[in-house]
């Protein structure tokens, strides 16, 4: 499939230019409180946008790095583009985070792929062809009790205390790059993850694809399934599982949350 492998291509990319400025020194300013932005971002971006326009000129673009404009409302094609996912833990040396290429067709993610470029773990999926890290298949694990699952946290959140009411029910696991949480599910290295915060399209997009490739299943934290390439970006909170898992999961949301 030629958009999973331009998507391949674009990701490795952006990857090799955020993995030279990994250690070295950059500027890193802040976009909003607690949302840093660097070089890295901007250039990664860059070489993105630069493959797949070049693969695709007519598709439409929605990327977190670049001034949105309501042109790809009326594209039935849209690539959706994180160029580093989890640039707060890229700026602390911490190699959990990702760079995302996902792809769209109506509304319904076809493609998406997750690059970690410091261990070099290339996620792949395209709808309908399961999911493979560096080339092997993957499949989410069958874990269905939440007391023995190991469940991905945001770091930011656990610090904020919002894991609070569920770290005595589930093994709770602090982790960078919601991207990159998406992608260690999809992988079988983790049972779960969900957030009650909001989270914009670009962070999940690849993401989904990757776990329901792998069998696993993504939706909002209401329990309502995703559709992308929204005039509004922002997704309320989500849920990501093995198959088995999703139902406990949702239930405790519901019930520590009041919903």
């Amino acid at each position: 499939m030629k958009e999973l492998e331009v998507a391949k291509e674009a990701a490795q990319a952006g990857g090799a230019i955020v993995r030279k400025y990994y250690k070295g020194d950059y500027e890193v300013h802040e976009k909003a409180p607690d949302n840093p932005l660097t070089v890295a971002d901007t250039e990664a971006n860059s070489a993105i946008n630069e493959i797949v326009t070049r693969a695709f000129p007519d598709d439409g673009w929605l990327s977190e790095e670049t001034r949105d404009t309501t042109e790809r409302l009326s594209k039935s094609r849209v690539w959706i583009v994180d160029p580093l996912d989890g640039t707060k833990e890229f700026t602390q040396h911490i190699p959990e985070f990702c760079v995302c290429v996902a792809f769209v067709v109506d509304g319904v993610a076809q493609v998406g792929v997750s690059y970690n470029p410091v261990e070099d773990k290339m996620f792949a999926a395209a709808r309908g062809e399961g999911t493979t890290l560096n080339g092997e298949k993957v499949r989410c694990t069958q874990q269905d009790s939440l007391a023995l699952a190991t469940v991905l946290a945001s770091r930011s959140e656990v610090g904020r205390g919002e894991w609070e009411d569920y770290e005595e029910l589930m093994n709770v696991k602090p982790t960078g790059s919601v991207a990159y949480k998406f992608a260690l599910i999809a992988a079988g290295e983790y049972d779960a993850t969900f957030s009650l915060t909001p989270k914009n399209e670009w962070d999940i997009c690849a993401g989904t694809v990757l776990v329901e490739e792998a069998g696993g299943v993504v939706t909002d934290r209401y329990g309502k399934p995703l559709t992308f390439n929204n005039a509004k970006t922002l997704l309320p909170g989500l849920i990501a599982t093995g198959p088995r898992l999703w139902g406990p999961t949702r239930d405790v949301i519901r019930e520590k949350s009041g919903e």
